[in-house]
């Protein structure tokens, strides 16, 4: 046994072989399948107003925040579940509201907003960075609720899904159709 190890081409291998075992890790991060981060991000609201000129009127309430499109999310590669929302603030800037999210924690994953179909099934893996993406950031945590501000000047026309997307493996975990409510 002692002869077999020390020859040089077992000691290469053995090498090689821890190498490829530390990168294998480093790129997969298989710990995170069982790592849960929840996030509890407030819907950011507007402060009271006064009325008038009198600064001893009493405040009134702030305009609602209004949604501007929705949708449930839907598994891809991980069972993925909760609701996505546009929603336009009273100070006049937009956010996507993420609520009740429960999906599986990854490498490199990311929310973006997209103009591909949702489809359910493997069919919906590989359709999110074929056309237009958008980008809002590294996802929060994979369970709770979460904002993600939007780009002032983004036009969100043709944007019609959200999908939570790993880099690393270039495919989506979940994604929501968004459509304007009735």
């Amino acid at each position: 046994m002692r002869r077999t190890l020390g020859k040089p081409l077992v000691i290469g291998v053995l090498v090689v072989g821890m190498l490829m075992a530390v990168a294998g890790l480093y790129w997969f991060q298989p710990w995170k399948l069982w790592v849960d981060e929840t996030v509890r991000d407030e819907l950011p609201v507007a402060a009271p107003t006064t009325t008038g000129r009198d600064s001893s009127s009493a405040p009134s309430a702030p305009p609602a925040p209004r949604t501007l499109a929705s949708g449930t999310l839907i598994s891809h590669e991980h069972s993925t579940s909760g609701t996505a929302k546009i929603i336009r603030l009273p100070d006049g800037s937009r956010t996507l509201r993420l609520q009740g999210l429960a999906t599986s924690s990854g490498p490199d994953l990311r929310v973006w907003l997209t103009d591909a179909p949702v489809r359910a099934g493997r069919d919906g893996w590989h359709v999110f960075d074929d056309g237009r993406h958008v980008s809002l950031g590294k996802l929060k945590g994979n369970k709770g609720d979460q904002n993600y501000a939007l780009p002032a000047g983004l036009d969100l026309k043709g944007l019609t899904s959200v999908s939570i997307w790993c880099d690393r493996f270039d495919v989506s975990f979940g994604a929501a159709a968004l459509t304007a409510p009735a």
